[in-house]
């Protein structure tokens, strides 16, 4: 910070916040959130909202400049008029981008858990641009501008950003964004068709067209026409969705000339499995990132062949079916049946010889009970992997037997001075029902809990640590979403001695 009294009106910003603004602070003390600003700057900035502790403002000029200062490189980035929101740190270099989200996921860590890992783990980072293999398009025909739009939507804003390309997608959906917008103007469906799903997968890219009334054989012309003209280099697969996402359907099994079009799905080549999934199933956004995560977890989690592992929030089995082929027993636990389902079929569709047994479980994980919890058996290691929620039910029952373990072993150790000072004999059984639930339950050595929020990974580690008997033993950042404020991590935890 400088020490020198700053011009009227300049502010000297210190931080990042969770949204990629910098902070600043007035000689009074009142906080100051500049959009656009960076640590270590000196700007002007317009403020456009006055609360009694805090405003919020936009950067107009700067008068000392970051060194971490680089040149957006998508041309919709930016504070003007008509911006894309889809990326608030592209001015960002991509390195601090990672050492920013680090501070944020150790901040939250002890501000909201008291928790310090005993390590902070190296980031888990891979490519910056064309990463983005998921995505959900906003689709709307302005009838004043005579086109339509798709793409993102402008900050802070419900219009769509007039996107006519986009860097964090993969080259050959950011190429298609204006075809798109072709498409959809010729068609009769134009005023109802208010999105588009992109999930991309390793053979073939599927698109989720979003209509709110039936689609006419014309228009559906033009959607095959469009992917025969449009996937020659990357295959396109149609679905339509008419209402929620159980509705999505393919609008032809087969591709054009009757050949069979290749299936949807991803890899994961160090563990020889192949995940097929549906575009509405929840997958990963950063398969390059996907891979190193399911690496690196499982080398975190350590499972030997003789072990059981329980996989909370398994949803299709991203990590269940890859820790089949380092431990014992893999139980998958996920919260809706239609995806352990669909876990299920993907164990079908990767039977192979030297892999474990595999079993997997509807449950709804945020109504965990401890009783509930010790149903499912014990195992010697956990890998966690909730949404943005978190695993608090969880962390919560765990806790709660670890509790009630040390209630029970004080009060027995009490009642056992007691009576042996007044018989001399061994005391009887100290809360039966009590010690029998829980004292020949163990929990994990080991849990691995994979997060994308900072602030309920801090709460439950909060749990694990001063209630369930845990220590974290490390802890980083996954840089999933490069250019945006999102923070995925990484924790490990261990029981404590």
């Amino acid at each position: 910070m400088t020490t020198e009294p700053l011009p009227e009106g300049w502010l000297e910003i210190e931080a990042l916040d969770m949204d990629a603004q910098g902070i600043a602070r007035r000689p009074d003390g009142k906080v100051v959130f500049v959009e656009g600003a960076l640590p270590g700057e000196i700007v002007f900035a317009n403020v456009h909202r006055k609360k009694n502790n805090w405003e919020a403002a936009s950067l107009l000029a700067v008068h000392r400049e970051s060194s971490q200062r680089v040149r957006p490189g998508c041309p919709h980035f930016g504070l003007h008029a008509g911006a894309c929101g889809g990326c608030k740190m592209q001015h960002l270099d991509a390195a601090a981008q990672v050492a920013v989200k680090q501070r944020v996921l150790e901040d939250n860590l002890w501000r909201l858990g008291k928790v310090r890992p005993a390590n902070v783990l190296a980031p888990i980072h891979g490519p910056a641009w064309g990463y983005r293999w998921r995505a959900r398009l906003s689709v709307r025909h302005v009838v004043k501008k005579g086109e339509v739009l798709i793409g993102f939507h402008e900050r802070k804003s419900r219009y769509i950003a007039d996107m006519r390309s986009c860097a964090i997608l993969p080259p050959h959906v950011s190429g298609w964004l204006l075809p798109l917008r072709q498409l959809i103007a010729g068609m009769h469906a134009r005023d109802t068709c208010p999105q588009i799903e992109v999930a991309c997968g390793d053979g073939v890219t599927a698109l989720v067209l979003r209509h709110l009334e039936p689609l006419s054989e014309a228009d559906l012309a033009r959607l095959r026409a469009f992917a025969r003209e449009q996937g020659r280099q990357h295959p396109i697969q149609w679905w339509l969705q008419p209402k929620g996402p159980d509705s999505a359907h393919r609008l032809d099994e087969d591709g054009e000339g009757g050949e069979s079009a290749p299936p949807l799905a991803y890899s994961l080549p160090e563990f020889g499995i192949t995940m097929p999934f549906r575009p509405t199933d929840f997958t990963q956004v950063n398969p390059h990132i996907n891979r190193v995560l399911v690496s690196c977890a499982l080398r975190l989690l350590d499972a030997q062949r003789g072990e059981r592992v329980i996989d909370w929030f398994c949803g299709l089995g991203n990590f269940t079916l890859p820790l089949a082929t380092r431990a014992g027993e893999v139980l998958g636990i996920e919260g809706s049946p239609a995806l352990v389902a669909r876990a299920r079929q993907n164990l079908q569709a990767n039977q192979r010889s030297g892999l474990a047994k595999v079993s997997f479980a509807a449950r709804n994980l945020f109504e965990m009970t401890p009783g509930q919890l010790m149903a499912d058996g014990q195992a010697e290691r956990w890998l966690i992997d909730p949404p943005r929620e978190g695993a608090f039910a969880l962390a919560k029952s765990l806790a709660a037997i670890h509790q009630a373990r040390l209630g029970a072993a004080a009060t027995a150790a009490e009642n056992a001075s007691e009576t042996a000072g007044e018989s001399g004999e061994a005391p009887p059984p100290v809360s039966a029902q009590t010690l029998a639930a829980f004292a020949s339950w163990q929990p994990p050595r080991r849990i691995v809990y994979v997060s994308c929020n900072p602030a309920t990974l801090a709460r439950d580690a909060g749990l694990l640590v001063h209630q369930a008997g845990y220590r974290c033993r490390a802890a980083g950042v996954v840089n999933m979403f490069p250019h945006t404020a999102h923070v995925e991590s990484v924790a490990v935890f261990e029981r404590a001695a």
